[in-house]
């Protein structure tokens, strides 16, 4: 097979959360250890910073990530879902995987795959393990797809565990109710390994508590670092918890005798997008009119980065917005601003929600615009009403930034083809 050829094939074998739903949400680890088992345990040999949340884990993960490739280690990144390829999802030093490697680890591996109906998720873990470790990197910073207790990456012992805030999404998979979402989180916390909370919420804190102390697992606030003098490339206030997230792990690491000097925290955040090339927070495209992309999809992600645009300079400001299916519309369309122009948009995947259905739900609180059949015809007419000194925010769905970066075809990092 060829490299898309094989991506044909892995996203059409079995069920994927990010395109089916819950159809495809799988309550069992078996599936991942006998995997781990098949390729004799690559996960015993990454030593990880385990991340999970609801918000922030992309950010925090490469902010991390970052500042251990300044320390001059050579750094796994396991994050998903991608925006324009899948090898974002797995990299080393910021260089993304070779399409003959997942072309190569697909064939050699595709009979026991078919065989144990193993999820596109889980395939995926046993491909960024084994090739981990294959390239023997000193360290492997990872973000849970989804959860943490039953996630398909919750099968290592990693040096830290670190969650970055709980929010109610994804409740029909982890529960409707931030404790029962902070306890699915928490699965990732391990038997006196460290572990840092990156926000504190009432709910939920007490939570994490309890689970660390019966774990002997020792708690480390983030939330109650001072303001962090550094600066980072991730643009937004809303970054600002990432970066104290992102700072108390490091040091963290530093306590358990992992070398990080100050100047590679300094310089590991403020280069955390050259090192990594991550895309999409809060990302700039353009100055004139200035167009600003983000991945922000639920309640909490929304409402951080709509507090952002309304500090921004700006004459109008113009919304290309769209969300899936599943999407808690009552809880997201009253952040949103009713002093904007609209332009409802359906992401180009299966459980896109109707461009139709989501105006009506919009106009029915006073978000006022018209509808697109593809985020592409929204984005054209967008940039055709704005003027230069207007705003262009493309955003309420990861799909969404997706399909807009795909059709831009941004220049990512050199890969290690």
């Amino acid at each position: 097979m060829k490299y898309q050829e094989t991506l044909d094939w892995l996203f059409r074998q079995l069920p994927m959360y990010q395109r089916q739903g819950a159809s495809a949400y799988k309550k069992d680890l078996s599936n991942t250890w006998l995997l781990m088992e098949y390729l004799k345990h690559p996960e015993q040999h990454i030593q990880a910073v385990h991340v999970a949340g609801t918000n922030g884990k992309g950010s925090t993960s490469h902010m991390i990530a970052s500042v251990l490739q300044e320390q001059g280690y050579k750094v796994g990144l396991y994050t998903s879902p991608h925006l324009i390829d899948f090898r974002e999802r797995i990299k080393i030093n910021g260089l993304e995987i070779s399409e003959a490697y997942i072309v190569d680890f697909v064939q050699k591996h595709q009979s026991f795959f078919e065989q144990n109906s193993l999820s596109f998720f889980e395939m995926t873990v046993g491909l960024a393990f084994e090739y981990f470790r294959e390239a023997k990197v000193q360290f492997v910073v990872l973000e849970t797809g989804l959860g943490g207790r039953l996630d398909s990456t919750n099968v290592l012992h990693p040096l830290v565990s670190v969650i970055t805030n709980i929010g109610l999404d994804h409740v029909q998979f982890l529960g409707t109710t931030l404790p029962e979402i902070a306890a699915e989180k928490a699965g990732i916390i391990k038997t006196e390994r460290p572990v840092v909370i990156g926000e504190y919420h009432s709910e939920t804190f007490p939570v994490f508590q309890s689970i660390a102390t019966k774990k002997k697992a020792t708690l480390y606030k983030a939330f109650e670092l001072s303001k962090i003098a550094w600066d980072c490339d991730l643009k937004g206030v809303y970054q600002q918890k990432n970066l104290k997230t992102a700072v108390q792990t490091c040091r963290v690491l530093q306590e358990l005798g992992i070398k990080i000097s100050e100047k590679a925290l300094e310089n590991g955040l403020k280069n955390t997008i050259k090192n990594t090339g991550l895309l999409g927070r809060y990302q700039q495209i353009q100055a004139a009119p200035k167009i600003i992309c983000d991945t922000g999809h639920n309640k909490e992600g929304i409402a951080l980065v709509v507090e952002q645009l309304l500090k921004e300079d700006y004459q109008e400001l113009h919304i290309v917005f769209g969300v899936v299916e599943d999407k808690d519309l009552e809880g997201v369309l009253p952040l949103l601003p009713k002093k904007a122009n609209y332009y409802f948009v359906k992401p180009a995947i299966q459980r896109g929600m109707s461009e139709l259905l989501l105006k009506s739900k919009a106009n029915e609180l006073g978000l006022m615009g018209e509808s697109y059949p593809t985020v592409a015809a929204g984005v054209e007419q967008a940039l055709l009403m704005a003027k230069d000194k207007d705003l262009v925010y493309i955003g309420g769905s990861t799909f969404v930034v997706a399909d807009y970066l795909t059709k831009l075809k941004i220049e990512i990092k050199p890969s290690m083809d």
